[in-house]
């Protein structure tokens, strides 16, 4: 009976502590708050789709998406501490750090490259049965961006800009979600729409409409977006962090690989409940350029932020490189060699 009992204490000390041990673990794990703005374009997106290939999430992490309908509104969670990385565009990251007084931030990853050569780049498309047939031609319309100070909102008013053509004065921005624009268009409540994937692909937009220029005409190569985050998570977190980075380079080389494409279709028609046959595009060269090991070009993003004050946007430019902070990904890129 002794012996009975004594081993039932025993077994019950041992479940005990090992549920100790488990709280332990669980209040040790970093939740990281990722932010993102369009579908399958922002890997972000994808991530959890590919849940199986990440190693480290709910031991070490735990992850959490949340879409945004542009870059900027991320700068006020971030500010606010409701987002821990954000998938931010080339302007917003200065705006960011000068406007909204984020010093910390720091450049962590690669998003996605425009402009890249054999790459896609966003384009700006009119109806083809319309007036707009110049750039110079889009004076006095009315022209649609997801968000003032995006990415996409920057590289078309670059572009603007260099046919003299001026906001205010020479034509009209309103905001629209970008699944929204291809009707605006259609029904005469714009004259030019920002179009970007997946949705610059939809056959209903391609069948009224047609490409005016493209980013790559407007600024050249961008570093058009980039994995963010501000350096006192980063220095609280920093473990976790590299692996979630380990985790998302193992996800994006899984993507980029020519052999998965079958599942990247299927895995993109269930997130944005289109058929599949409409993402042959998906992580191939007809797609934006991705960094495989997850690195940005810092002098493309030199050369965007430039623009961005030279746009008025933000009063003085800065040296992008003492806002990067790449020993992340660096780290997490040895581990896969």
């Amino acid at each position: 009976m002794r012996l009975t009992r004594l081993a039932l204490t025993t077994a019950a000390a041992v479940v005990m502590g090992a549920a100790t041990v488990g709280a332990a673990r669980a209040a040790e794990m970093v939740t990281i708050r990722v932010g993102h703005v369009v579908p399958i374009s922002d890997l972000p997106s994808l991530l959890l789709a590919k849940s199986d290939l990440a190693r480290h999430l709910d031991k070490t992490y735990r992850l959490e998406v949340s879409r945004f309908a542009g870059t900027p509104p991320m700068v006020g969670a971030l500010a606010s501490g409701a987002l821990d990385v954000a998938d931010l565009a080339f302007p917003t990251l200065p705006i960011a750090i000068q406007n909204a007084g984020i010093s910390d931030l720091r450049v962590i990853a690669d998003g996605f490259q425009d402009g890249v050569a054999g790459h896609y780049s966003n384009e700006y498309m009119v109806r083809t049965d319309g007036p707009i047939k110049t750039v110079a031609d889009v004076k006095g319309r009315v022209v649609a961006t997801n968000a003032a100070g995006s990415g996409v909102d920057i590289a078309m008013r670059a572009m603007l800009h260099k046919s003299g053509l001026e906001d205010k004065r020479d034509y009209t921005v309103i905001e629209a979600p970008f699944p929204t624009m291809r009707a605006m268009l259609a029904e005469k409540k714009v004259d030019m729409v920002s179009a970007v994937l997946p949705f610059s692909l939809d056959p209903a937009l391609r069948k009224v409409a047609q490409p005016l220029f493209d980013a790559r005409d407007a600024v050249g190569v961008s570093q058009f977006t980039m994995w963010t985050a501000r350096a006192g998570f980063i220095a609280q977190n920093r473990a976790a962090l590299v692996d979630f980075m380990e985790d998302s380079l193992r996800i994006l080389r899984w993507y980029l690989d020519p052999a998965n494409q079958k599942e990247v279709m299927e895995i993109c028609a269930r997130l944005t409940k289109a058929p599949p046959e409409r993402f042959t595009w998906a992580f191939t060269a007809k797609d934006y350029f991705r960094d495989p090991n997850l690195l940005p070009n810092l002098e493309a993003l030199q050369h965007n932020v430039d623009l961005t004050r030279d746009l008025g946007f933000i009063k003085a430019s800065f040296d992008v490189n003492k806002f990067a902070d790449l020993g992340i990904v660096q780290d997490a890129a040895k581990r896969l060699k």
